[in-house]
C-alpha cells in the first residue's frame, strides 16, 4: 500500500501525524517505509529522534537519488537508530520502520520526465518490498504532489492500493485551503485527472484528517468559552460539509496534545502509561488511522 500524505498549510501536523501512523502500523506488525519528500523541510528525521537525519542527510538522500546522482536513496532503520530507548522498546512481533531522508539543503525542484520515471521505478521496488510505504510530501500544489500523481497512473503501480490523506486544523482558514487543495483550480483532483488518473477513483481513495481538536469539555475551560467552541465547532462542520470536507470524506480526527505542540515526536506506550505526558486519545487516533487505512468500509465510494 502507497500512502500520500500532503496538506494546503504548513503547520497541520502532516508530518508528525503520518510518524506516528507510520510508527503505529510498524508496531502492528507491518513492514512500514516513510519517504520524506517533503523537499523544502526535510525534517521527518527530528520525529523519529534520529540525529543522522534530523534536518536531512548530507548526501545519498531522495534529493539525491531523483536527480540521478545515487542508484538507490539512503535508508535509516528506525528503531536500531532511534535515539529515544521507549522507540526501540517494542514487541518482537513488530515489522520494519526504515525511513528514507532527504537531502539537507537543497529545496524545491521542478518535475520532469527523467524524476517521474526514477520516482515510480522506486514506488514500485518499494511496494513490492514492504506492506506500507507512507510518502510525505511538501504543502501544496507543490511539484512533489505533482511526481507523486504522475508516477501512480504508471502501468506497473496499477495493481497497488493507493490511499490520499489530506491534513488540515479545525479553523475557517484551513478547513477553506484543505477543500481547495482536493476541489478546486490545480487541486488534486484536476492535476490527477491531466494525469491520466480517472477522477472518481481518485477521489475515492482520499480522505480528510482533522488534527488538533479542541475538546469543548475538556478542564480548564471557562463555561464562554467552551459554549463559543461549541458554537464554532457546528459553524466548521457546516463549512466543512460545503466545501466537499465534510464527514463523508473524514476518515478520523486527533485530538490536542500538549506534547505534540511542544515537541513533534513519536507518542509511545512509555509517554502514555509510564510517565503520562501523552494523552492516551491521541495515541488512540494514530493507531486508529494506522486500522482505518485496511479498513475497506473506511474507503467505500460515498
Amino acid at each position: 500500500m502507497l500512502v500520500f500524505a500532503t496538506s494546503d498549510k504548513g503547520g497541520t501536523g502532516r508530518s508528525v501525524t503520518t510518524s506516528n501512523v507510520a510508527y503505529q502500523s510498524a508496531l502492528a506488525g507491518h513492514d512500514v517505509c516513510y519517504l520524506d519528500f517533503d523537499f523544502g523541510s526535510p525534517t521527518a528525521g527530528s520525529v523519529f529522534d534520529i540525529d543522522a537525519g534530523r534536518l536531512g542527510v548530507q548526501e545519498g538522500g531522495l534529493h539525491s537519488y531523483l536527480l540521478g546522482g545515487v542508484a538507490e536513496p539512503r535508508r535509516i532503520d528506525v528503531f536500531a537508530e532511534t535515539e529515544r530507548d521507549s522507540v526501540k522498546d517494542r514487541a518482537y512481533h513488530a515489522g520494519r520502520l526504515i525511513l528514507l531522508p532527504g537531502d539537507a539543503g537543497i529545496g524545491e525542484f521542478p518535475s520532469s520526465p527523467g524524476l517521474v520515471s526514477r520516482c515510480t521505478a522506486m514506488l514500485t521496488r518499494l511496494a513490492g518490498e514492504f506492506d506500507m510505504c507512507f510518502v510525505d510530501l511538501s504543502a501544496g500544489r507543490s511539484y512533489a504532489l505533482q511526481m507523486a500523481l504522475e508516477a501512480v497512473s504508471a502501468p506497473q503501480l496499477s495493481e497497488v492500493r493507493t490511499r490520499w490523506l489530506v491534513y488540515h486544523r479545525w479553523t475557517k482558514q484551513h478547513v477553506i485551503a484543505a477543500a481547495s487543495l482536493v476541489h478546486g483550480r490545480q487541486g488534486i483532483l484536476d492535476t490527477g485527472e491531466q494525469l491520466g488518473h480517472d477522477r472518481e477513483e481518485l477521489l475515492a481513495s482520499l480522505r480528510f484528517v482533522r488534527t488538533a481538536l479542541v475538546d469543548p469539555a475538556r478542564p480548564g475551560l471557562t463555561s464562554q468559552q467552551a459554549v463559543w467552541i461549541a458554537e464554532w465547532d457546528s459553524r466548521l462542520q457546516a463549512l466543512a460539509e460545503s466545501e466537499g470536507a465534510g464527514p463523508l470524506w473524514l476518515l478520523h480526527t486527533v485530538p490536542l496534545d500538549p506534547v505534540l505542540q511542544w515537541r513533534e515526536q513519536l507518542i509511545t506506550a512509555h509517554d502514555v502509561k509510564t510517565i503520562g505526558i501523552a494523552n492516551e486519545r491521541t495515541a488512540g487516533a494514530f493507531k486508529r488511522l494506522a486500522e482505518l487505512l485496511h479498513d475497506a468500509k473506511a474507503w467505500e465510494v460515498r
